[in-house]
């Protein structure tokens, strides 16, 4: 019996940009105070986050976007509750660029491409 090599995954860094910051609040904010339900609105965040964390941990676990296909597969979207997690995933770092509620216009969606 020989030794089998472990194989890692790549790992890289997430970068959360800053309009998928207030994406987070927004949401949240809306939750707590338009729906009057603040310990739900920290179970979303808390949702999304835990999200995110599996995402870097496997970031080709999820499926491709189809609102902003490209040949190399680089956006994903990731599906937390009612919201989806949009990233876009590069050689050294996974960028969040933005959660949004998945009853919204696949067209927000595709804006998010422009980010960086």
């Amino acid at each position: 019996m020989g030794k089998k090599e472990k194989t890692t995954a790549e790992t890289r860094k997430i970068r959360v940009l800053d309009e998928a910051y207030q994406d987070i609040d927004n949401l949240t904010d809306f939750i707590a105070v338009n729906n009057q339900q603040p310990f739900n609105a920290v179970k979303v965040a808390d949702a999304i986050f835990e999200t995110i964390d599996k995402i870097g941990q496997n970031p080709f676990a999820y499926k491709e976007c189809e609102q902003i296909t490209t040949r190399t597969k680089m956006y994903r979207k990731a599906v937390c509750l009612s919201w989806l997690i949009i990233y876009k995933i590069t050689n050294t770092e996974i960028i969040i660029l933005g959660i949004i509620h998945g009853a919204r216009k696949p067209s927000k969606i595709s804006k998010l491409r422009k980010l960086k």
